[in-house]
């Protein structure tokens, strides 16, 4: 976790103090639901809530001659505790603690990210229409294309966030379970309900069936989960640095007073932000295929997958919950120029119309294949001379011929492209 790219509210799920609290809250309720079964005195249990403590110097100093961390934090709790301390850890494996840990953390983690997601679809929402009708050329391959509208190209991305949102949701109900299972997962020497009464007090569910370990598909699929979300700010990302190029400038990052953009050439204004995205992006993506790898465990269990789940748990939570938030900003004061998306639909004399004259000449008569020939002959003088579309067909004795001149200029009115923005804005944004 770096600095530069965390948030507090995220980082604070993964420190020290807030993963030692969560395994003493562990022990404690299942101290409470032995006590329940009268494994352990009810008084025991009661102690161990109210002295239960630890010290993370202590913590790590342990940990050096013992090389067990859970060991290590259990006779560091025992040193506050007491006597009493014996009944903590009572038929449990230091993978019911672990992997129940693991998983609150990630829960709480994804809390914050559906709530970034959340806050993000708002901002998109209002970009969308805010433009909705602004027109601009859509590209194919980079190259103009048909017509579009701005607020399009945000109600496709509100589009896009929102199955986030749903996939975020998903996920975070895949890992929301609890193992409190012992030794190879089988409760020879813990109860079930210990586990039962653990997942209720922690706000998750039982794991059907845990081996030793909570299995890893579900981690597999939570952080494939973020690496799909990561790809989707990508997405935008990069449409956003496109835009910016200085022969596009349909919009821009903003640019605030006193901001530098290089540090040799003063006029400089970067599309950074995306571009920091676009990185983001590519390492949280990157953490998707080791959980993928971590599935395949030895038997009932083995720790390969510890050392990975301690750096990408911490890593790709924190820098997806940075980048969706440094994309909500972005978004909100993205600068767009409705002028400029204007002069470069006007770059190429009308040729985003060619197909509607390819039509218009079939229905009246024209084979396709002759249809595309007369087209194409008259968008090659506009690509290569800079001529007028429109003024070519109708010089065009093959195309008056089937076209009269009015015909020819009703197949260039701009409103026929967007004639279906608003079904589009309603199956995306509703009534």
């Amino acid at each position: 976790m770096i600095p530069r790219y965390s948030r507090e509210i995220m980082t604070t799920i993964w420190e020290p103090q807030s993963r030692f609290q969560i395994w003493f809250e562990i022990e404690a309720h299942a101290c409470d639901a032995l006590a329940e079964l009268g494994v352990i005195p009810k008084e025991s249990a009661k102690i161990i809530w109210e002295k239960g403590n630890f010290d993370i110097d202590r913590i790590d100093e342990i940990e050096k001659e013992v090389k067990h961390d859970v060991i290590a934090f259990l006779t560091s709790l025992s040193e506050y505790i007491g006597t009493e301390a014996r009944f903590v850890h009572q038929g449990m494996t230091s993978s019911d603690v672990l992997d129940t840990c693991l998983n609150i953390q990630m829960v709480k983690a994804a809390d914050i990210l559906i709530d970034d997601v959340e806050k993000l679809l708002v901002i998109l929402k209002r970009r969308a229409m805010e433009h909705k009708m602004d027109v601009c050329i859509g590209r194919s391959h980079a190259i103009h294309a048909e017509p579009v509208t701005f607020g399009l190209k945000m109600a496709q991305a509100y589009a896009e966030f929102d199955r986030n949102l749903v996939r975020l949701k998903t996920a975070r109900e895949e890992i929301s379970t609890c193992a409190i299972s012992g030794a190879v997962g089988t409760f020879a020497n813990i109860d079930p309900y210990v586990e039962e009464h653990v997942a209720k007090a922690m706000g998750l569910k039982v794991e059907p069936v845990s081996t030793q370990v909570i299995p890893r598909d579900r981690h597999a699929m939570f952080f494939c989960t973020l690496g799909v979300v990561a790809s989707s700010i990508e997405r935008l990302a990069v449409e956003i640095r496109h835009l910016q190029r200085t022969e596009v400038l349909e919009v821009e990052e903003f640019f605030s007073k006193g901001q530098k953009g290089s540090s040799a050439m003063p006029h400089k204004r970067n599309p950074i932000l995306t571009e920091n995205l676009t990185g983001l992006a590519r390492l949280v993506r990157g953490m998707a295929l080791p959980a993928m790898e971590n599935v395949a465990l030895w038997h009932e269990r083995d720790i390969s997958h510890s050392s990975v789940e301690r750096m990408i748990g911490p890593d790709a939570t924190v820098t997806l919950d940075f980048a969706l938030s440094r994309l909500t900003g972005v978004m909100d004061k993205l600068v767009v120029y409705p002028n400029n998306m204007q002069a470069n639909m006007d770059k190429l004399g009308g040729l985003h119309n060619s197909q509607r004259i390819l039509l218009a000449l079939t229905q009246v008569g024209v084979s396709r294949e002759d249809s595309y020939r007369l087209v194409q002959r008259n968008a090659m003088k506009v690509w290569e001379e800079g001529a007028n579309f429109a003024e070519e067909l109708k010089s065009d004795p093959e195309v008056i011929k089937m076209l009269t001149s009015e015909e020819i200029d009703d197949k260039f009115d701009i409103g026929y492209h967007t004639k279906h923005v608003d079904t589009i804005f309603k199956r995306v944004f509703g009534v």
